[in-house]
């Protein structure tokens, strides 16, 4: 998402490249900040989700998808705010690598990065980027918890599967769903956050 070279790019070249340039472990550069992400934005979005979904459930009812989709776009927008701290030292982190020696920020761990990025710019520096951060947790809340349930309604009415199985098969449809309908905005997100 940050090449901006137009010449060979391709996820294999890049990946060799990274290989060669900083080694095995810079394909995990900002891996403290991407666990932090999943720990703040990826638990609070599912946790929201499920307790919205319980609230408004009706006993016996299956859940409209607008409905569900509705609640997936709340619970995104409350994890894209509590998550975006983390978004921004895994932007910064993974991408420091590609700026020139004397612009580098060399955050040693997300907490670091978080730190500094509170001591440096201010602490509302945390949220920049939020609203493309937001706009894309809301469509891949939408898509993703929505879908996945709609999905796992759909298939157990209208198949035998059931366990693995069925997991895995709405797990791959909201996925494609997810993919298609959150690319756009997850590469603005990205290139803001990485200023």
């Amino acid at each position: 998402q940050m090449q901006v070279s137009k010449t060979g790019t391709s996820f294999v070249t890049t990946f060799g490249n990274v290989l060669k340039s900083d080694g095995f472990t810079g394909l995990y550069n900002g891996l403290s900040a991407g666990l932090l992400r999943q720990a703040t934005y990826t638990t609070t979005r599912l946790g929201v989700y499920n307790v919205l979904l319980d609230q408004f459930s009706e006993p016996g009812e299956n859940m409209s998808f607008v409905k569900k989709a509705g609640l997936g776009m709340c619970a995104g927008t409350i994890g894209a705010i509590v998550g975006n701290p983390s978004e921004i030292s895994l932007a910064r982190m993974s991408t420091d690598k590609t700026l020139p020696v004397s612009e580098r920020r060399n955050y040693t761990s997300a907490f670091n990065a978080i730190r500094r990025i509170t001591a440096e710019e201010g602490v509302l520096a945390l949220w920049t980027g939020s609203m493309p951060t937001i706009s894309r947790a809301i469509v891949v809340n939408a898509a993703q918890l929505a879908t996945y349930s709609q999905a796992k309604e759909l298939i157990m009415d209208n198949s035998s599967l059931d366990g693995i199985p069925l997991h895995f098969t709405a797990s791959m449809i909201s996925g494609l769903a997810t993919t298609i309908a959150s690319m756009p905005v997850d590469i603005t997100k990205t290139r803001l956050q990485t200023t």
